[in-house]
This record gives C-alpha cells, sequence and structure tokens, in this order.
C-alpha cells in the first residue's frame, strides 16, 4: 500500500509542473502543428481553427529591407 502512496504522491507532483518554455520558434511551430493535426483527426474543428490561427501569428514574418523591386514571377525565384 505504502508503495502505491508514493506512485500516486509522484503522479501528483509530475502533474503540477509547469511545462517548460520552447526552446525554439521551430519547436513551438512543430508543436503548434502537432497539436493542429490531432485536432483534424479528431474532427475538433474550432480547436483546429484555433490551432491554425496560432501557427499563423507565431510565422515568422521577413520584410524586404530596400529590396530592388524585381519583374520575375515569385515561382520563378523560388526555382532558382
Amino acid at each position: 500500500m505504502r508503495s502505491f502512496a508514493l506512485h500516486f504522491a509522484k503522479a501528483i507532483n509530475a502533474g503540477r509542473r509547469l511545462p517548460r518554455p520552447v526552446a525554439t520558434r521551430a519547436s513551438l511551430l512543430v508543436a503548434l502543428l502537432n497539436k493542429r493535426a490531432v485536432a483534424h483527426n479528431v474532427g475538433a474543428e474550432e480547436l483546429e481553427e484555433l490551432l491554425r490561427a496560432q501557427i499563423r501569428w507565431s510565422l515568422p514574418i521577413v520584410h524586404p529591407v530596400d529590396a530592388p523591386e524585381s519583374e520575375e514571377e515569385p515561382e520563378s525565384l523560388l526555382a532558382a
């Protein structure tokens, strides 16, 4: 009985721990994408939409600084 109480106390204590802070933006995106995939698989549409919004918010936005205007199509720039 004593080992059960110790096991139960450890489980309770583990549930109280705060999650580790996210190390990088990439690991945050991976976690959000995994959660969105699970929400999609179980059919939780509202949760999936919420996670999609969080994913969009967490994506890096790169603003071109004094970049010359290019007349090339974006697809041709990616293929290069």
